[in-house]
């Protein structure tokens, strides 16, 4: 008993002194692969930061990619690999994922350098930085010159611009009568992007106009007896006549003063617009455009034309409400300047006068040069 005893000894000391002696072999090997794992993901870690901030080419360069509103990063993501800008997309999804910038990207229309690095291509989607361009709609321009500008631009359903200028539930209050936005798509530098649709570029035109056309405005187009529609109109005639700043309050006394007299406007922008509308888009007034019976035409029928002919600009509408105190009656070109100034009369005398001086300086202008 006692040498089995004994035996039961040694067995459990032979044991436990073999546990010591694997036990340290053990936790070197643990330390070993410990050691190992973490190199390997510290490497693997610079590896994807390095990823994330070493710019790569690319052959998107001059395209436009378009970020529609609600993608996720995931999607985002996975649209920037498919255009070639993220040659290893996991690295940028678990960056977006760790830090949660993922929930900042933006929508838009978006154009990225090459090369680019995909930390800033992910910079440039959190600070929302879209392509943008600018057109600029000249002042007196007519709602058909206005869509054929449109139509020249890569935005959506821009062969749909004159339509679009039709849509008279734009400015039903301000005028029940319109049958058209002529008048309202206010001349000023307007942003777009290719994904910004025509309907909405002709929308931001007519809530600018409401911007520069205020309530103290219509106050004032009631205390002179005029609808905002007349006022526009005047305003349009008034901006397709004037070349010189200073004159648009000149030529609106004389529009003013004609209309209070019951006498024909004789404005030879609306004949021309007349024919316009007929069809004929000839810029030179001929002795039957005089003729035409349209009632646009201002040397056939007195007052106001039924609408105004173009898009008048801020000081042309302030000019048709205030209008310089004159008793004028008649202008026409200064023939003996070139930069489109005037000459007034308060007689019908005095206009011919002033019309003889204007085609004897047309003649010399004829003549040629010795």
């Amino acid at each position: 008993m006692m040498r089995l005893t004994t035996f039961r000894h040694m067995l459990r000391a032979l044991a436990q002194a073999m546990r010591q002696l694997v036990r340290p072999h053990r936790a070197r090997r643990a330390r070993r692969a410990l050691g190992l794992a973490l190199f390997l993901a510290l490497g693997m870690l610079g590896a994807a930061l390095l990823t994330l901030v070493t710019p790569q080419e690319h052959a998107a360069a001059s395209r436009v990619i378009t970020i529609a509103p609600g993608t996720n990063a995931r999607r985002i993501v996975r649209t920037l690999q498919e255009h070639g800008l993220l040659a290893h997309p996991l690295p940028v999804l678990a960056y977006l994922t760790l830090t949660g910038h993922g929930a900042h990207l933006k929508a838009g229309d978006y154009r990225f350098p090459s090369p680019i690095s995909p930390l800033e291509v992910i910079r440039r989607l959190e600070r929302g930085e879209v392509v943008t361009e600018k057109i600029t709609i000249p002042e007196g321009l007519n709602r058909f010159e206005i869509a054929a500008l449109l139509r020249q631009l890569p935005i959506r359903d821009a062969e749909r611009a004159l339509n679009f200028t039709e849509d008279t539930t734009l400015i039903r209050d301000l005028d029940p009568q319109a049958d058209s936005l002529e008048g309202y798509l206010f001349p000023d530098t307007y942003t777009y992007t290719p994904s910004t649709s025509t309907r909405d570029l002709i929308a931001r035109m007519v809530r600018r106009f409401r911007e520069v056309f205020t309530e103290a405005d219509r106050v004032r187009a009631q205390q002179l007896g005029f609808t905002v529609r007349e006022i526009v109109t005047l305003a349009s005639l008034i901006e397709k006549e004037a070349k010189l700043p200073e004159e648009r309050p000149l030529i609106s006394s004389v529009f003013h003063n004609r209309l209070r007299q019951g006498m024909r406007l004789e404005c030879d922008p609306t004949v021309l617009y007349a024919a316009l509308l007929d069809g004929e888009d000839d810029r030179t007034i001929h002795r039957s455009d005089l003729a035409r019976r349209s009632p646009y035409n201002t040397y056939l029928y007195p007052g106001l034309p039924p609408g105004p002919i173009a898009s008048p600009g801020r000081e042309s509408l302030r000019a048709a409400l205030y209008p310089a105190q004159t008793d004028y009656l008649y202008f026409v070109v200064d023939g003996t300047r070139q930069d489109g100034a005037h000459r007034f009369a308060r007689t019908f005398a005095e206009h011919q006068a002033n019309v003889t001086l204007y085609r004897q300086a047309q003649a010399r202008s004829a003549r040629p040069s010795p």
